[in-house]
């Protein structure tokens, strides 16, 4: 509770920085990115947005793959205008769909780019009850498997940068603290909420998504670096308390006031704050891999989530799967 409310009144953590730091100021340890390649969903709006805007304010190049190309172009717009020589490519991409999913790639490699960062940021909350396309239910299609197979069809091309280019690659998964609230047996869960909507509580159903983005972090940490001795790590941070268009369903007074706490200028600042800086700028954080991180943690970051077999995670479930 005591660190809770030192980061509401923006206290700054053991890494130097609080709530009321910005993306822009922690970003000064690598203010020239323009050797890097970033791919960063949900980059529309609220985290994601002011990721990309600074990103490109240092250099980058980005790629914003958005289900709704008029949304992304709009925010490559608003980029342009105020970095004109920044290097954006939209591309369609939803993330509930396999099939876009595996498109989005194809067509990502046929540009012939590298591949430094890959910041999955994007994620849906709903009180509706929804099936995807491939029949599953649509908060865990899209927050958790869409990125799954994402990363898993890019970290090939990320290991390949990685050892032509010597930046290490960085994958980040936005995951929530939520993912704890989560109790129960996952895919029994899942199963029901895939089938009937009279098991379907839109929270529930949220922290499950989240804690699958954990659990994916955890063994795929694990995968490169025993398997494939690669130089990209991955992590997950948790965004603290953010007023984005997640919630918009429950917007109101209450929740209102609590997310007015702070700004949006501030939303992207642990996400700046934990993993995918390149290690060039920040060696510190060039060994932190497989790790949960929050605005107030510096190394060493706190382990993932322990009371679940990730491996079982990964290759035992269900049917719903994505094959590669």
């Amino acid at each position: 509770m005591l660190e809770t409310v030192k980061y509401l009144l923006g206290s700054a953590g053991p890494s130097g920085f609080g709530s009321k730091s910005t993306a822009e100021q922690v970003t000064d340890y690598c203010p020239d990115l323009r050797s890097i390649t970033a791919i960063i969903t949900g980059a529309t709006s609220g985290i994601g947005a002011e990721t990309a805007r600074v990103l490109a304010k240092r250099g980058a190049r980005l790629v914003l793959p958005a289900r709704s190309l008029k949304a992304a172009e709009d925010s490559k717009a608003r980029i342009l205008s105020e970095f004109p020589e920044s290097d954006i490519i939209v591309m369609p991409l939803d993330l509930s769909s396999f099939f876009s999913v595996r498109k989005f790639v194809a067509d990502f490699r046929s540009l012939n780019l590298p591949l430094h960062l890959l910041i999955n940021n994007a994620g849906k909350f709903t009180q509706e009850h929804a099936i995807s396309e491939d029949g599953i239910e649509m908060t865990f299609a899209t927050n958790y498997l869409g990125h799954f197979l994402l990363t898993k069809l890019l970290v090939t091309k990320m290991v390949e940068t990685a050892k032509s280019t010597g930046v290490q690659g960085r994958i980040v998964n936005v995951s929530s603290s939520i993912h704890s609230w989560f109790s129960g047996d996952p895919i029994s869960y899942l199963s029901s909420i895939t089938r009937s909507r009279s098991h379907y509580d839109a929270t529930r159903a949220y922290a499950l998504s989240k804690l699958a983005n954990v659990l994916h972090t955890k063994e795929l940490a694990q995968r490169l670096q025993e398997e494939m001795e690669a130089n990209v790590t991955v992590n997950c941070v948790h965004p603290g308390i953010v007023r984005t268009r997640l919630t918009r369903e429950r917007d109101g007074l209450i929740t209102g006031s609590r997310y007015n706490l702070q700004t949006y200028t501030h939303v992207a600042v642990q996400i700046w704050c934990s993993f995918w800086l390149p290690s060039s700028s920040k060696p510190s954080l060039s060994s932190i891999h497989g790790k949960l991180g929050s605005l107030l943690l510096e190394p060493p970051m706190v382990s993932l989530y322990q009371g679940m077999d990730s491996q079982e995670w990964w290759t035992k479930p269900p049917t719903f799967r994505p094959s590669t």
